[in-house]
């Protein structure tokens, strides 16, 4: 993959956890504000278990991603069981959480992780942004996860026809800058644009699309924090595409094996 435009994105994405962790320490996953966990009140385990549906907790980057597939294929099929979405799961998880994935996805309204997955309360960090792209907040929200939960997986999600790739395609192509912030968007999009420019494509968009959720998936691969995780198979980061017609979520790289 060309490498145009990619040192200044690396630097862009990595270093983000130290303020996002300043910022989201009162979103604790183990404990409360003073660092201990709270005890579970008497006679509550029986009213607090996880919803039946959901079963255990995936512990590794395998068991979250057939996890989540699993619920992606009930979710195209329509044979739904809407796991961990009740009053009990509610106040299981209302002290602490341990999430099995991270998802990273576009604000597109059509494209919510935790109904596309068959998910439910507790069981998925979700960050959304224009095109899922990325900036060291949201580089250090996506870590928080993995490195103070042991969160086995993240994903990145892009998804057909998205309307921030087509517009900051247009913008790039043009030369003609978007208003407002919207530019920030159009230039972390710029190095996906810069690969496609190169060759002739049948639906260019969508093209940038698959490059993008590559390349985000890749940067956050190798990011310095994250990379030991990775490389002890503590952590999978996987691309992967959604398609607005079918539901379906297509893996386009990085699916751990079992």
């Amino acid at each position: 993959m060309p490498s145009v435009g990619r040192p200044q994105r690396r630097a862009f994405l990595t270093g983000g956890l130290a303020a996002s962790a300043a910022l989201i320490t009162g979103c604790s996953s183990k404990s409360d504000s003073t660092g201990t966990p709270k005890p579970a009140a008497a006679g509550a385990a029986a009213s607090t278990s996880p919803s039946p549906a959901a079963g255990a907790r995936p512990d590794s980057p395998w068991s979250a991603f057939a996890r989540l597939m699993e619920g992606n294929k009930r979710w195209v099929s329509g044979a739904l069981q809407h796991p961990d979405r009740d009053p009990k799961r509610r106040q299981f998880v209302a002290e602490e959480q341990e999430p099995y994935g991270v998802i990273l996805s576009c604000i597109d309204s059509r494209v919510p992780p935790e109904l596309l997955f068959d998910t439910g309360i507790g069981d998925l960090f979700v960050m959304r942004t224009g095109g899922q792209v990325v900036a060291p907040v949201v580089v250090g929200s996506a870590e928080y996860g993995p490195l103070t939960a042991g969160t086995p997986l993240i994903v990145v999600l892009g998804h057909q026809r998205c309307g921030a790739i087509k517009a900051a395609h247009k913008a790039l192509k043009d030369n003609k800058p978007l208003p407002g912030n919207l530019q920030s968007i159009a230039e972390a999009l710029r190095p996906a644009y810069e690969v496609i420019s190169k060759e002739k494509h049948a639906d260019p968009v969508d093209a940038m699309t698959r490059v993008h959720i590559k390349q985000t998936s890749e940067d956050l691969r190798s990011n310095k924090d994250l990379a030991p995780l990775v490389q002890k198979g503590d952590l999978a980061v996987v691309s992967a595409y959604y398609s607005l017609d079918t539901g379906r979520v297509e893996v386009l790289t990085g699916a751990p094996s079992a």
